[in-house]
């Protein structure tokens, strides 16, 4: 691991591998843990950087300032700091935000993105934005991160085989940062590209679970709106396909990467 100083802030991250650049970003109260499956397996061909988004895992905790377009100026110096001109941005749930934000912030630095259960408008989810905002703010506010970490664990990986993965998300979400989860998280459900979707230009893929929070409908409909687009399913997998379906997971990717 190493620490690098962005924005008056510590970065932690891990750099692996030689060649095109994957930087990976992941979800929200995770950490660059989260892509475990995937450093190993791309760190063969590519130069693989993973890295804890602030307030998150090993990087430092500020008393405010967090929201997707404060976390996409911390990747795009860290970018610069790294000498790194372009990347594909590769982001998970709240990562995915981070991407497509950096697409239409600094489309310069990006050479494609991958959306991985995410959304380009947190903001304009519908009732399912809605009670996922109430229901986890007061979640937060009467019975704590610890038992919010332990209930999101277990809506990700139900299965009786998945309770080492389970286990393991727990542990990182419960040791956040309440304040920083909950800036973190209210930020994030007041985002939205809106109609700037429209502007990437960047090839992107979107990965969409079929056991997935928002349905696969819901991705296709924005997928349909950008300019250069395209939708993959993974199925028997729920919103941490990077974790529960890694296998299918890389083979979708790997193939988008090869895809010229």
């Amino acid at each position: 691991m190493s620490k690098i100083q962005v924005n008056n802030i510590e970065l932690d991250y891990e750099d692996h591998g030689k060649g095109q650049v994957l930087l990976l970003l992941h979800g929200l109260g995770s950490t660059k843990k989260d892509w475990d499956a995937q450093v190993p397996f791309f760190s063969k061909n590519y130069r693989v950087i993973t890295v804890d988004l602030r307030g998150h895992g090993n990087s430092s905790i500020p008393t405010d300032d967090y929201g997707v377009l404060v976390m996409t100026e911390d990747v795009k110096t860290f970018m610069d700091l790294l000498q790194i001109d372009k990347a594909t941005l590769v982001g998970f749930s709240m990562g995915g935000a981070i991407a497509f934000q950096m697409a239409v912030s600094h489309p310069n630095y990006i050479h494609k993105i991958v959306i991985v259960n995410s959304s380009p408008d947190f903001n304009n989810m519908g009732t399912i934005g809605e009670e996922l905002l109430n229901s986890r703010t007061q979640f937060l506010k009467t019975k704590g991160l610890k038992l919010l970490a332990k209930e999101i664990a277990f809506n990700m990986f139900p299965e009786p085989h998945q309770f080492k993965l389970r286990n393991a998300f727990e542990e990182r979400c419960k040791n956040n940062n309440h304040n920083a989860y909950y800036q973190a998280f209210v930020t994030l459900m007041n985002w939205g590209l809106g109609a700037q979707l429209e502007t990437i230009k960047a090839r992107t893929l979107v990965v969409a679970s079929d056991m997935d929070y928002t349905p696969v409908a819901f991705k296709q409909a924005y997928v349909e709106r950008m300019q250069n687009a395209q939708l993959a399913v993974i199925k028997n997998s729920r919103h941490g396909v990077v974790l529960d379906q890694p296998d299918a997971f890389n083979k979708v990717l790997e193939k988008f990467l090869k895809n010229e």
